[in-house]
């Protein structure tokens, strides 16, 4: 396991992932329960657990996954206060909305020209 690899993943993720998953907490859970630093905790354990779950279940199958699944949603109930249904509809519509996000800015970036420029005549 790399280190520096880890701490930039970590980084990133929390710049990208906290955001998103903090307003979607802030719209199932409420404003009470999710709050901003709760999402980057939720966030940085999730990325550094699931290092741990990757190198400790190598050659596992779908036991890795399914462990990491289980994390993320414990750690979202935990940190939201929510049950694990709530955790899971957290979750899903959270990465709805940040598969449109990244779908609409890809296709800002194609329109201006910034994304897949190879592929421009």
């Amino acid at each position: 396991m790399d280190l520096m690899a880890l701490l930039i993943q970590v980084i990133v993720s929390t710049i990208i992932i906290a955001p998103i998953l903090w307003l979607v907490g802030r719209a199932l859970a409420g404003k009470e329960k999710a709050k901003f630093t709760d999402a980057i905790w939720i966030v940085v354990l999730g990325i550094v657990i699931g290092a741990v779950v990757n190198a400790v279940a190598v050659g596992w199958g779908w036991i890795g996954p399914i462990i990491m699944i289980i994390v993320w949603l414990g750690l979202i109930k935990h940190f939201f206060d929510c049950g694990w249904i709530k955790a899971f509809a957290i979750a899903v519509v959270a990465v709805i909305v940040f598969i449109i996000i990244f779908f609409i800015l890809g296709i800002i970036l194609a329109i201006i020209g910034l994304a897949l420029p190879s592929l421009w005549p």
